[in-house]
């Protein structure tokens, strides 16, 4: 290994799940020319499952950040460089050459601020035209072997020679671009070699200039932002060094909700022509959203789970008025002070409890050894709405625990997953699962199983209705549960017994916990 490759030391996008893919960087927590040390959270990542924070396994100054915010890189693909040896001077390390540069900046072109700029470099350096990843070289871009010329030679060239973008211009205007002759040209003058045709960097300016064969020059992160938002990059106008298109001209582009038609460049093609190119069309009052991280692993559990799983749904309605009572007792009980207490934890201990009375309902369909697993444990799912979207984390053991001990857990567990903390192995690994939807004042839905779980229990708004009670119709709490489950593993005899004993530790919570319990 070369002293520059230990030097600069390259962090990984790491596998933080289960066999994930790729993983979006949502926050950096340290920018470039901070120090870092080993352990210390230098971004935070959404995966499929979760959102987590990445810690660095070295200690040194940060050089690069090989990617922006809200950009999804894949696994294994370099994410951050770290100096490790900050006061050894200026250098560049190897992969600085072929990695990717900072937004807007062509690659090829060492980042602003980093070490060994192009300060010194020779002035024709300084005009190349850098090649872009999907571009390849500039056809004309090939330079001849300069010969030896001698002084009279030097001064014909610079005197008879056109300029490369005079070249260029004559060139995309279908006329022959030949170099004219000297008109004093010394004794010993010899016909100078054709002008290499350079493009310009005003020739990139404006890439719709070029005809209908050019590709606009964008990094294939943008280029993908574009694709995911329905833009089409022909129409914007790069504001990157070089006529790079960035991510801001492509965000402008979106939030205007129009494709521009400026002078400079050509109107945006028609519908028809971006239907034959597979291209979206986009158009008013429409809003597109990249399906990525949570919501499209919910997408796939919920496709998944559909087609493969035979889903029966049962539904009771009952009185749980002396299930509000208990819970109004128990946050005034000492034993309970400072905990959540609320409807949602006497409910998942009914569903425990119905589980320990039917443990057949706990189980698994293994489809590649064609067998049913039988779960000594309950691991419960509890549906947990966030900004990032639905996830289901789980209480693991959950039979097993008391009432406090629940309660503890399911506010831990909710907490976390508001905040955006939860963990991937916090949400494998369920066997059943609460959904409340009472919460949005929805009476009852018929809920999709989780893939690998056997059943879900949904809990309708509890509101105040007319009710049969003791022989009289009096105002009483009312409720209506919706159970679905896998009828692979159970059939109706079972789901119906167990939806039944849920409502039964509702509707008399105080004799069925002690009985029960």
């Amino acid at each position: 290994m070369s002293n520059t490759a230990q030097r600069f030391r390259e962090f990984k996008m790491p596998d933080v799940g289960e066999g994930l893919t790729e993983a979006e960087i949502l926050k950096w927590y340290v920018k470039v020319g901070d120090t870092v040390t080993d352990g210390q959270s230098v971004c935070e990542v959404e995966t499929a499952k979760a959102a987590v924070e990445l810690p660095i396994p070295f200690d040194g100054v940060v050089h690069e950040l090989r990617y922006d915010e809200g950009v999804t890189v894949d696994v294994g693909t370099t994410i951050i460089s770290v100096d490790t040896q900050p006061g050894a001077g200026p250098a560049e390390p190897a992969s600085e050459q072929a990695a990717g540069q900072s937004e807007g900046q062509p690659a090829g072109q060492p980042a602003a601020g980093a070490a060994g700029a192009a300060e010194g470099a020779e002035p024709e350096q300084q005009g190349r035209q850098a090649v872009l990843v999907g571009y390849g070289a500039a056809p004309s871009s090939t330079k001849r072997r300069p010969r030896k010329a001698q002084a009279g030679e030097q001064a014909g060239q610079q005197a008879g020679q056109p300029s490369v973008a005079s070249a260029l211009q004559a060139e995309l205007n279908g006329h022959a671009a030949a170099p004219q002759a000297p008109a004093a040209p010394a004794p010993a003058a010899v016909q100078p070699p054709a002008a290499p045709t350079v493009p310009a960097a005003s020739a990139f300016a404006a890439p719709q200039a070029l005809g209908g064969g050019a590709r606009p020059l964008a990094k294939p992160p943008v280029r993908k932002l574009a694709k995911d938002l329905g833009i089409d990059l022909a129409t914007i106008a790069p504001t990157g060094a070089d006529g790079v298109i960035t991510r801001e001209d492509v965000h402008a582009a979106a939030s205007a909700d129009s494709r521009p038609a400026e002078a400079a460049a050509p109107a945006a093609p028609a519908a028809s022509a971006l239907a034959e190119e597979g291209q979206p069309a986009v158009a008013g009052g429409e809003r597109r959203v990249p399906i990525k991280g949570v919501r499209k692993a919910i997408a796939q559990a919920m496709v998944t789970s559909a087609f493969t799983a035979p889903h029966v749904t049962e539904f009771i309605t009952l009185d749980v008025t002396r299930t509000m009572k208990l819970v109004q007792e128990l946050k005034q009980d000492p034993e309970m002070a400072g905990l959540r207490i609320n409807p949602l934890l006497l409910v998942a201990k009914a569903f425990l409890l119905a589980i320990k009375r039917n443990p057949e309902v706990s189980a698994a369909w293994d489809e590649a050894n064609q067998e049913i697993v039988h779960k000594d444990y309950v691991n419960l799912g509890i549906a947990a709405a966030t900004p990032r979207g639905l996830i289901v984390p789980n209480v693991k053991d959950a039979g097993r625990k008391t009432l406090p001990e629940l309660a503890t857990a399911l506010s831990e567990l909710v907490t976390t997953a508001r905040e955006g903390k939860t963990t991937p192995a916090a949400m494998s690994g369920g066997t059943v699962t609460i959904t409340n939807v009472g919460v949005f004042g929805v009476d009852t839905g018929t809920p999709i199983l989780n893939p690998g779980e056997s059943a879900i229990l949904a809990v309708g708004a509890i509101k105040l209705q007319p009710w049969v009670h003791k022989g009289k119709v009096k105002p009483r709490q009312v409720t209506t549960l919706a159970l679905s489950f896998d009828h692979r593993l159970v059939d109706g005899e079972l789901g119906s017994k167990v939806l039944a004993d849920v409502a039964a530790v509702l509707e008399d919570p105080g004799k069925r916990l002690i009985t029960w319990g």
